[in-house]
């Protein structure tokens, strides 16, 4: 029987490279992706820039006084997704079983592969060739686990190669500060602080009991982690995972206005489900059936994202190109696909500060209240009429 052994891949700073592909002078300067509107946010930085203290999520206007001479780019997530999809090929041709976690980090199973090759090596072997056919740099963590790796492949950025071995992942994890371990954000961060806990090593010896006691149930997932203990296994990487939603109009209408009311609602539905579930899409279909019974969908390859903006502007666009024959509809609806793991916060080149602090209010209240506690006025009438439809 052999110890797990799980690789995580990790892209360095991968929009920055990116850009630094496309243009080579930008190597080496402190570079910073993100919206550069009055209230624009910072998606990402190179090194260079985090250096000055700057980091993701923080206003843009701050990020400029800490870096003065930073090269600020608005960032191109359609040429983002491009080259996340020729990462994603090369490690398909070579991974026995892989599981993409997000547009730049990637699991990988290697399970029993040491009595073949050499965990350590296939792993050299397949960086390098990430790196021939791209141009992208990635770091890597090889453990027993999930957790342990995607912590390893962390520390040891840029161009990292960290191995953890069997009964090392605590004494790995001890001197780690609790802020770098997955799944404590900033609000469980203060409160470990305020206990007095800020590093994994002392997280892991408060008894699972009690972090229980503070945290719910999510504090034995605590505890396991800070032990170095994930039992999660790779999930095998799938384009065609997909949410979707539809609903049947209780009378057959050519209100353009409603139905596309009746869109948005539906579309905002769905980017809500995606956020809540750390997911991105990078492909939206729109779906109508007209009163005779005839059924048309069209769909379009977008950047990854989550965001209700970009998702709006696709779905209505598509229902637009798609409604064309001037009928009584009987049915709509929307599918994302193409889902991968993600957070939103890596694709607001557009967004503002005010816009995504409302759409985080936005999706708190939905959090406690349900998804029809808070919505656009719009929207009010598609949601009073959808009824038991599946919408």
């Amino acid at each position: 029987m052999y110890d797990r052994a799980v690789l995580h891949m990790d892209l360095d700073s991968f929009f920055v490279s990116v850009e630094c592909l496309k243009n080579s002078e930008l190597a080496g300067k402190p570079l910073i992706i993100g919206g550069d509107g009055g209230r624009g946010v910072v998606s990402t930085c190179s090194y260079a820039a985090r250096k000055y203290g700057v980091h993701s999520a923080m206003p843009m206007k701050m990020a400029k006084r800490l870096c003065p001479d930073a090269v600020i780019l608005r960032g191109d997530m359609e040429e983002y997704s491009k080259y996340s999809h020729l990462v994603t090929d090369v490690v398909a041709e070579e991974a026995p079983v892989f599981e993409k976690a997000s547009i730049d980090e990637f699991y990988i199973d290697l399970t029993g592969m040491d009595k073949h090759f050499g965990c350590y090596k296939w792993s050299m072997k397949l960086t390098e060739k990430i790196f021939k056919e791209t141009g992208l740099p990635i770091s890597f963590g090889l453990s027993i686990n999930k957790l342990v790796s995607k912590i390893g492949a962390g520390e040891g950025k840029p161009l990292g190669r960290v191995i953890i071995n069997a009964g090392e992942e605590k004494s790995f994890l001890a001197p780690l500060s609790t802020s770098r371990m997955p799944g404590i954000g900033k609000e469980t961060y203060k409160r470990l602080s305020f206990m007095g806990v800020r590093t994994i090593g002392v997280l892991s010896e408060i008894p699972a009991k009690l972090l229980e006691r503070e945290f719910g149930k999510s504090g034995i997932l605590l505890s396991q982690h800070a032990n170095g203990i994930d039992k999660s296994p790779v999930m095998p990487y799938t384009e065609q995972k997909s949410i979707s939603t539809e609903t049947t109009l209780s009378q057959d209408t050519v209100d353009i206005k409603y139905l596309r009311d009746l869109l948005s609602a539906m579309t905002d539905k769905l980017a809500y489900e995606l956020r809540s579930s750390g997911k991105l899409t990078s492909n939206v279909a729109v779906k109508i059936r007209y009163a005779d019974f005839n059924t048309f969908t069209k769909q379009r390859q977008i950047p990854y994202t989550s965001g209700d903006r970009v998702l709006q502007a696709a779905t209505l666009d598509l229902f637009d190109k798609l409604y064309d024959r001037r009928q009584m509809i009987r049915l709509i609806g929307v599918r994302f696909s193409g889902l991968v793991h993600g957070n939103y916060q890596m694709v607001l080149f557009e967004d503002n500060e005010s816009e995504l602090r409302l759409m985080e209010e936005t999706d708190h209240i939905r959090d406690r209240w349900g998804i029809k506690a808070i919505m656009r006025a719009n929207q009010l009438k598609p949601f009073k009429d959808s009824g038991k439809d599946k919408f």
